[in-house]
């Protein structure tokens, strides 16, 4: 037996130890952000298409905000879509884009959630990589940081086809992913943790939802302007 077949065990032993990239095998769905100015709002001004708690949500100066840690959500479910937007981060910031919720009353675990964090706070410096912002929450860590500093607007475009999921955050392709790589409710294809609270293995979720994005988490609030969305064909 020479050096190299003694050595194919331990490579194979090696290779599911650590799994491959957890992206989509046909390529992100898009890979800049797209020209939305024509499309239509994912809210109208007025909020009234939109299913919140009373008081919570208010535009100010074309800007959308909460001053409580509720969920603005559509009315309708949508599917295979593209959801672009702006979002300015408090000092300390959690909030996110949230997709596919099938239970507005028990959204965590029944929903995807595209993190929106303001990483350099002290308070989420020293979190897991998957809550990072421009990651899918929980299961997935952004391919790169790239969100600005708390008080600078940032942009992510959301891309969503079935279970293959593209997010780009300031001009960066931060996650490309399929779903149905996530056979685990407590454990990520990279090995990392699922929290427990999330529950459900992503490939068992459904591609159909409602869209929302999330509101004042303690005592830091979040801003958005020029949320739209498209159909994706």
């Amino acid at each position: 037996m020479n050096q190299i077949t003694s050595l194919l065990p331990l490579l194979a032993v090696a290779l599911l130890a650590f799994p491959g990239p957890v992206t989509a095998a046909d390529g992100p769905l898009m890979t800049k952000h797209p020209d939305s100015s024509a499309w239509p709002a994912l809210f109208a001004p007025d909020l009234s298409d939109a299913d919140f708690p009373a008081g919570v949500w208010t535009m100010e100066k074309g800007e959308l905000t909460a001053s409580q840690d509720q969920v603005i959500w559509t009315k309708q479910d949508h599917e295979n879509f593209i959801v672009d937007l702006e979002f300015k981060d408090s000092v300390g910031t959690n909030s996110g884009v949230l997709i596919y919720c099938t239970d507005i009353r028990n959204w965590i675990p029944n929903t995807v959630e595209i993190q929106l964090l303001d990483d350099y706070a002290d308070k989420w410096k020293d979190v897991a990589p998957t809550w990072k912002c421009g990651g899918i929450f929980g299961r997935l860590a952004p391919a790169k940081q790239v969100v600005k500093k708390a008080g600078e607007w940032n942009r992510v475009t959301v891309a969503c086809k079935g279970p293959h999921l593209t997010v780009v955050l300031n001009d960066t392709v931060t996650v490309d992913a399929d779903m149905k790589r996530w056979t685990s409710a407590s454990k990520n294809p990279d090995g990392s943790d699922t929290p427990p609270f999330l529950a459900s293995a992503m490939s068992a979720m459904a591609t159909k939802g409602r869209i929302g994005l999330q509101g004042k988490h303690g005592d830091a609030p979040v801003f958005f302007r020029n949320y739209r969305i498209s159909e994706l064909k």
